[in-house]
This record gives structure tokens, C-alpha cells and sequence, in this order.
């Protein structure tokens, strides 16, 4: 039993692996698994996912925040985005003190933290051997589970999903929920957000839900809808726009009133965190890759 992480099935080759109120998912094919994000590297990750797969193991990061990628330090290696690499070796990301920090604010008093982490909890910081990936590039892991990837830049430039068709899902990080973060540091404008959002809706018709960076459950498909309409909401100036911090401290304004359960009072099963100056869309240079079947 692991102090830091929970599991659970959510699908018979597919495992949700939790630390508190984030995580990462475990997908199973017949020649290899693909761990998809790592957490806060806080705990052995590397070592509970050994108690869960024999499975050769790669691991793919959404993007390169401290609640998804630092666990990736454990593996020696990983997938990520080209836009999300400095994102991800930043103070922000890895630090061992920001780390530590995070999971004790954020996590330190749910049911999967008995008690305090301590500093010797925290993984150590290392190179990270980096391979990047594109939309359209293919993790095929045996016995017909493929992995698709899909650029959906906003919360981060560099975020993607993955698309399993086998499973009727995505895999979206923190692409699009109830409490999306497009004020950070590394986050696209508003106007960026919705185009992407309008792509990422291209593809509604190859799954039904969502499983998130946090969950505990899966969200519908209609939260791109639901997005790509706040957003239009947010560009008119017809939002709530209420004032908010978030818990890394980013002030923002909170696009729709909160009712219960977090979720929207006016509906729907997404909400947005901007910042005003980061409402139309600026300079980004962009990074082109070809398409890989990754094996």
C-alpha cells in the first residue's frame, strides 16, 4: 500500500492512478504500457506502477505543469510537446521545494496523505531524456490499443490529449473541465483557446467522455462545446468575469459563477480562469513535426 497513490479500474486495460485530487492514467496493450502523466513526483510512482503492470513502460506527459510531469524524473525519459519542455525544467515544475510545497497545500489534509510529505519523499531532480510528439502521432502498445495524440494549446502551449478509440475516450489532462486554467504562465490568449478547442471538436465524433488530470470522473464530450462558447462568452465581455486567485497564487477572473459540486450555476461542465490581458491572440512561434507510429 503506497502512502501517496491510490488506484482503481476504469476500464479493463486502463488504470486511474491518483495522488489526492490529480492523476495520471496506466494503459495496457499486449507488448507494452503507456503511463500518461506523472503526478508531482512526490513518492515512487515508478515503483507502484511495477505493482500494477509487467508491462515494458512509456510515459507521456499532457503538459508541463507540477501535478503532471515531475514524476517523470523516476523514468529517465519521456513524450512531451516541444512547447512544454522549458515549461517543464522550470523552478515551477521541478523544483523540490515547489513540489513539496504543492502536494502539502494542495493535498495534505485528503484521505491518500496520512500525513505531511517530507523532503526525502521528493524525487530528485535529473536530466529527463526528452522525445517530442505531435498531433497525429500514434503509441501503439499491441493487441490493437493505439493512443492518439491531439494538440489542444491553451491552459498550456504545448498541451495535448490522447484519443483512445478502443475505450470511446480521451485522456485530456487539463485541456477542458470545470476549472480551466488559461492565466498561467506558458497559457495561450483566449482567442488562441477557442480555435484549438474548435479543432479538438473535429475529433467529437471518435469518442464519448473525458477523463481528466482531475477527477474523480469522466466528463462528456459537449465540454468542448461548452468551452468553445465561453470562450465567445469571455471575448464579448458577457462573462460573470469574477475575480479569483488561483491556489499557485495567479490572479485571474473566473469566467461563470460557481454552483454546486464546482460546476457552473448556468450550466455545462466547463469553466474558465483568464487573465484580461490575455484575451486576443499574440506572436507564438510554432513548432511542426511529421506524424510517428510509436512503438
Amino acid at each position: 500500500m503506497s502512502k501517496f497513490f491510490t488506484s482503481k479500474k476504469i476500464y479493463d486495460n486502463v488504470t486511474l492512478i491518483s495522488c489526492g485530487t490529480v492523476q495520471g492514467f496506466l494503459v495496457e496493450g499486449t507488448e507494452r504500457a503507456l503511463l500518461i502523466d506523472t503526478l508531482c513526483g512526490v513518492g515512487s510512482l515508478k515503483g507502484f506502477v511495477r505493482e500494477l503492470t509487467d508491462l515494458p513502460v512509456t510515459v507521456v506527459i499532457t503538459h508541463g505543469h507540477v501535478d503532471h510531469a515531475p514524476g517523470a524524473l523516476e523514468f529517465g525519459s519521456c513524450f512531451i510537446h516541444p512547447d512544454d519542455i522549458a515549461l517543464m525544467y522550470s523552478d515551477r515544475c521541478f523544483s523540490k521545494e515547489r513540489r513539496l510545497n504543492f502536494v502539502n497545500m494542495a493535498y495534505g489534509k485528503s484521505e491518500t496523505f496520512p500525513s505531511q510529505a517530507v523532503m526525502s519523499d521528493v524525487i530528485d531532480v535529473q536530466a529527463i531524456r526528452t522525445y517530442p510528439v505531435y498531433e497525429g502521432d500514434v503509441f501503439d502498445l499491441g493487441g490493437g490499443v493505439k493512443i492518439e495524440v491531439i494538440e489542444v494549446p491553451g491552459h498550456t502551449y504545448g498541451t495535448i490529449v490522447l484519443l483512445d478509440e478502443k475505450n470511446n475516450c480521451v485522456y485530456s489532462g487539463d485541456a477542458c473541465n470545470v476549472n480551466t486554467l488559461i492565466n498561467l504562465p506558458g497559457s495561450t490568449t483566449i482567442e488562441e483557446y477557442k480555435e484549438s478547442l474548435l479543432h479538438f471538436k473535429t475529433y467529437q465524433d471518435r469518442f464519448d467522455v473525458m477523463w481528466g488530470g482531475h477527477g474523480p470522473a469522466s466528463v462528456p464530450k459537449t465540454t468542448i462545446d461548452d468551452g468553445i462558447a465561453l470562450c465567445d462568452k469571455i471575448l464579448a465581455g458577457e462573462d460573470d468575469a469574477i475575480e479569483t486567485v488561483t491556489t499557485s497564487g495567479a490572479p485571474g477572473y473566473l469566467a461563470l459563477e460557481r454552483g454546486d459540486s464546482f460546476l457552473p450555476k448556468a450550466g455545462g461542465t466547463c469553466n474558465i480562469v483568464y487573465s484580461k490581458d490575455m484575451l486576443r491572440r499574440r506572436p507564438h512561434p510554432e513548432i511542426k513535426g511529421e506524424p510517428n507510429l510509436i512503438r
